[in-house]
């Protein structure tokens, strides 16, 4: 136990021969079918995940196939699909099976391996509409028993290859223990190994649960499944499905504006600030980069500004940008040519310091700092053995524009600045 966590706070010990993602091929953002704007979140990545409801496309008829690319409720997949493309975005299509009631399948090896072959030829990287990229099988599907999800994966995955191999196979939301309300075991996977190409993650820094959900900074020490449940997975992985990418398909933070109903399930609720919010979302995808992960989609693209669980998990609030907009877009332009080198330093609750290397031009460094705390209390730092001559310095954003702050003072390979919980940005050039 002791060693898996000294693992964790390190940011994971396990090591790949494969270089680590590029910061514009790590960060995505959960979007949603119709009501996804493209075009106005284009700052913050690439990626988009969609929650595509199976049942718009087969209703309660499963046997009979919708004539793609319309849904048999008449939404136009082409056109859903096609206009993020056209903004830039790459599409990982989550399709949620269980959006239809169980007992609604009427075969589910038969109906699900012809959805699953139907939707690759029409939507997959070499079908018709070349749209979507990769595919979950389920989201969430916690009510269907570990059978029936191994039954449904190998179905739906099974006519996925057929239709479109390029297709990338995920799974749905797993656990490295035992399968919850939410979450399938990675126990469901076992002779499955050739039906999925990706493990697919959510975790979110749960400090309390009912009835005050509350949430904590990422690198809080007393989060006991936040970083762990990922590490967990990784190291399953690492065992049992080597070379197969993990996705953090889901993470977040809830900031609204509004106070905490006054009677019902959420009168106790505790969400975070804007800034937080800003804060912890910037410094989980620095902590997940450092791990051993391919990609952290955000929960979520907008919100509508209640005070309730997932209710304001928005980078915007009625499509208007909320502070974890700027700050993550402010991330994008900063990291976005870079990649995860090292863990600098990580001394909990003092001091955090991360490496990212330019794709191209290795004389290119950027520092990563702030203070892992909740308290967004103010240090003095010195760092040490820098890499080289500092030649710039922005601090994270909250608002719209950017801008360099006063260069820190550097005495040969040592620079003096003052920290807190926003995230401070170094760029050096080396020698």
């Amino acid at each position: 136990m002791r060693k898996t966590l000294v693992s964790l706070l390190l940011g994971s010990a396990t090591l790949h021969a494969e270089p680590r993602p590029l910061m514009r091929d790590f960060i995505g953002l959960n979007g949603h079918t119709v009501q996804f704007k493209p075009e106005l979140y284009q700052p913050i990545g690439r990626l988009v995940r969609d929650y595509h409801p199976v049942e718009w496309d087969l209703g309660k008829e499963t046997p009979v196939l919708p004539e793609f690319p319309f849904a048999k409720n008449r939404v136009d997949w082409s056109g859903v699909y096609g206009s993020w493309q056209k903004q830039g975005w790459v599409t990982d299509a989550c399709l949620m099976f269980e959006s239809i009631p169980q007992g609604d399948w009427k075969d589910i090896e038969k109906d699900a391996n012809a959805y699953g072959r139907a939707f690759a030829k029409e939507f997959g990287p070499s079908g018709t509409r070349k749209l979507v990229e990769s595919v979950e099988i389920g989201n969430e599907p916690g009510k269907w028993s570990d059978a029936d999800y191994a039954r449904m994966l190998k179905a739906m995955a099974a006519g996925v290859r057929e239709g479109d191999p390029k297709l990338k196979i995920s799974t749905c939301n797993l656990t490295a223990g035992k399968s919850g309300d939410y979450e399938k075991s990675v126990d469901c996977l076992a002779g499955l190994e050739s039906f999925y190409d990706v493990l697919s993650i959510h975790s979110y820094a749960q400090l309390e649960n009912w009835p005050t959900w509350k949430r904590s900074y990422p690198e809080d020490p007393a989060l006991p499944k936040y970083l762990k449940d990922i590490e967990d997975l990784c190291q399953w992985r690492d065992k049992h499905a080597a070379g197969k990418p993990v996705w953090i398909t889901e993470f977040g933070y809830d900031s609204t504006t509004k106070p905490p109903e006054s009677s019902g399930d959420f009168s106790k609720w505790v969400g975070v600030t804007d800034e937080q919010q800003a804060q912890w979302t910037v410094r989980s995808l620095l902590v997940f980069s450092a791990m051993p992960v391919e990609r952290a989609y955000i929960y979520f693209f907008n919100d509508d500004d209640k005070p309730s669980l997932h209710a304001s998990s928005g980078l915007t609030r009625n499509f208007q940008p909320k502070p974890s907009f700027h700050a993550v877009s402010h991330l994008q332009r900063t990291l976005g040519d870079y990649r995860f080198g090292r863990m600098v330093k990580n001394e909990a609750g003092v001091l955090r310091v991360q490496e990212y290397a330019h794709a191209t031009d290795p004389k290119k460094v950027i520092w990563a700092a702030w203070v892992p705390s909740g308290a967004n209390e103010a240090r003095d730092a010195t760092l040490d053995k820098v890499p080289g001559k500092l030649v710039g310095a922005t601090k994270m954003v909250l608002a719209e524009k950017s801008k360099e702050i006063a260069l820190p003072k550097q005495t040969g390979t040592e620079v003096r600045l003052r920290l807190d919980g926003s995230v401070v940005y170094l760029s050096f050039e080396k020698p």
